[in-house]
């Protein structure tokens, strides 16, 4: 089984679809995708949806930054499976159940790994609505990047520093993302 770390772009707006409790009305437009068993990141345009399903359905971990509350949901819509059914590790949902609130992936990165988003969601439409998809896919693939390497360093030391306090403060956060291993048989 692969272990993926996932983010996807959408091609219209919260405001375009009537707020955020239409969520799965999101058109989806583009997926970037770490894939840990090819060592590979992979580009999913709309048009290559049907090989994410593939891929989706030989992964037993999903890593990403929101994934619960955003990417999944019109994942599955638009995919017609239930992601729901894969082990994940959602890092803001971990955050926030730790901290009481949520902290943007831009200053978390900025704060752990010394580096930052290279533009944010609306930029991702205005992208796609331009026709310029090498700019859609180079920033998505650059927030894979980022929520891949907060996992690892998460991994890693066991915690993540993370800015509170419109980062006037810090706080060390700890996480168990130990990989979950299958019981052997002695005999």
């Amino acid at each position: 089984m692969d272990k993926l770390v996932i983010d996807i772009e959408t091609k219209n707006s919260f405001a375009d679809v009537g707020g955020q409790e239409y969520l799965t009305d999101l058109k989806i437009s583009f997926v970037g995708v770490y894939s840990y068993k090819q060592g590979a990141y992979l580009s999913f345009f709309e048009h290559e949806l049907d090989k994410l399903k593939t891929l989706l359905q030989n992964t037993g971990l999903i890593i990403g930054f929101s994934i619960n509350r955003f990417d999944l949901p019109i994942l599955n819509k638009h995919l017609k499976i239930n992601l729901n059914s894969i082990d994940n590790i959602d890092i803001l949902d971990d955050i926030e159940e730790k901290l009481g609130h949520r902290v943007g992936l831009d200053w978390l990165s900025q704060t752990n790994l010394g580096v930052g988003k290279t533009a944010h969601g609306l930029d991702a439409i205005k992208f796609y609505n331009e026709g310029r998809l090498e700019d859609l896919k180079n920033y998505c693939l650059q927030d894979v990047k980022i929520t891949k390497d907060l996992y690892e360093l998460g991994q890693k030391q066991g915690h993540l520093v993370v800015p509170t306090n419109y980062g006037k403060e810090f706080a060390k956060v700890e996480f168990d993302w130990t990989e979950k291993i299958p019981m052997q048989t002695l005999f």
